[in-house]
Formats: structure tokens, sequence, C-alpha cells
């Protein structure tokens, strides 16, 4: 393993995949055990795509997390799918992690509410009434975080969850992943967690394999903290921590 610093965010590199996941699903559960040896219940946010499925894996085998005291809540969902839809984020989550362990509670978006606003109003609430503790996420191909893509993105958001249109690379995005089989058949509307709502939490970690990430990587580290690449921000983040595998590191200077 290689590890720098860029700003406050700590940047480990890891020669496979797996040894990414299974690093960072370690160091999520070290704090998350942490914080429930100080608190009653913890909030937590996750991501979902296939850049998760490591660490969901190796997160969801730890026996020795009290599952039954954290309150999950995922960050972003398509507009529109069917409910059942394997593509849909929600559904991710429940196969990867929701449906595996006992969580206190798991809150849904719901990608087919019939007012979509009305919709990010109720999360948003929701999430007004709790202090998030930990962010587990990756970041895409665009450097997006959530659904907040370069076109749509406030590092500054007033608000805590909003409806975006996806731009054409975050869609193709979905296809390159394996999730729809073609460009026309990935939804152009979500739900998203703002910027500011994910930064609003104590503990990030961020999970970025494939050489399909590389770029976005690079970026991410070696240029500017902006909208342009809102990944960038994890940059100010106290305590963020960058997992990489090889191929997504390949062309990072410090790598």
């Amino acid at each position: 393993m290689q590890e720098f610093r860029k700003d406050k965010l700590l940047v480990e590199i890891f020669d496979t995949r797996d040894e990414m996941g299974k690093k960072a699903a370690s160091d999520a559960g070290k704090v998350i055990k942490a914080l429930l040896a100080k608190k009653p219940e913890i909030n937590m946010i996750f991501a979902a795509a296939p850049s998760q499925d490591d660490f969901l894996k190796y997160l969801a085998a730890d026996k020795d997390i009290d599952f039954t005291r954290i309150n999950a809540y995922h960050m972003d969902e398509y507009i529109g799918l069917d409910h059942d839809a394997p593509q849909g984020f929600g559904n991710y989550l429940k196969e990867h992690i929701f449906g595996i362990c006992p969580f206190k509670t798991v809150h849904y978006l719901n990608g087919q509410a019939s007012d979509p606003q009305a919709e990010c109003r109720r999360y948003s609430d929701m999430l007004g009434k709790v202090h998030i503790d930990i962010v587990c996420m990756g970041i895409g191909e665009n450097g997006h975080i959530a659904f907040n893509d370069p076109r749509n993105a406030d590092l500054n958001d007033p608000k805590s969850v909003k409806t975006v249109a996806l731009d054409d690379v975050c869609r193709q995005q979905q296809v390159n992943d394996g999730c729809f089989d073609a460009f026309g058949e990935v939804p152009k509307m979500a739900m998203t967690l703002t910027v500011s709502m994910l930064m609003s939490a104590d503990y990030h970690f961020c999970m970025v394999p494939t050489d399909r990430k590389a770029k976005a990587a690079k970026r991410m580290i070696e240029g500017e903290i902006s909208a342009e690449c809102p990944a960038s921000v994890l940059r100010r983040a106290p305590h963020a921590t960058l997992y990489l595998d090889g191929p997504a590191a390949s062309l990072i200077k410090e790598a």
C-alpha cells in the first residue's frame, strides 16, 4: 500500500480492488465501533454503485459491528424506474447491505414518488433532524459525488436534497458499469443529496476502483477544488480517506 495526503485528504493506493475494499471496510468498521462506544446510535449514508461492491462485502461481514444501533440512509436515486428494477440504487443497497445487516432503521429515497420535489423535501426534513456521522461513497467518471455532476454541483448548496438532470458522461457511466444495456435506457433525472449535505458528515470513506475512474481521480487530487470536479471538495474534509486501486491511481503523479 502507498499513501500520501493532498490538503486534508488521506489517499491510499492498493494493488487490487479487493485489497482496497477490505482495508476501507476495516477502517470504517473501526470508526463505527469507536463512535458506538461513545454514543447510543449513529447515522450513516451509503452510495450504490459497482465501485462499492468490495467495500460493502467486507463491511457487511464484520460481525463485531452492532448494526442494530446504526440508522442507514442512501444518497441518490433515479426518478421513474420501476420499484423492483435491479438498477435502482435502493434495491442495490438492499441486496448488498441493507437487507443483510440488522440496521436499526433504513431510509430509502422513493424514486417512484408522484411528486419528486415533495419527496426531496420529505427526505431533507428527515435528514435535518439528525447528524450524519459517516458517509461511504465513490466518485463518478466525471468527478461527481452522489449525482452532483459538474453541470449541477454547488459546493455550498443551500439545499440538502434536490432533483437533477444527469449529464451524458454520468449516464454513459451507468452503461460502462454494466447497469444498463444501452444509453437510452438510463434515466435522465434523479434525486440526490447535495454536496453540502454530504460534507456535513464527520467521516468520509471514498472507494474508487478501475481505470475508468483514473482521469477523475487525477482531477480530484491534482486539480483545483471546484464544482468542475465535485469530488475535489473531499480535500477539505477533516476526516476523509480516498481508497484507490492501482488502475484508478495510474495517472496521479504521486502514485
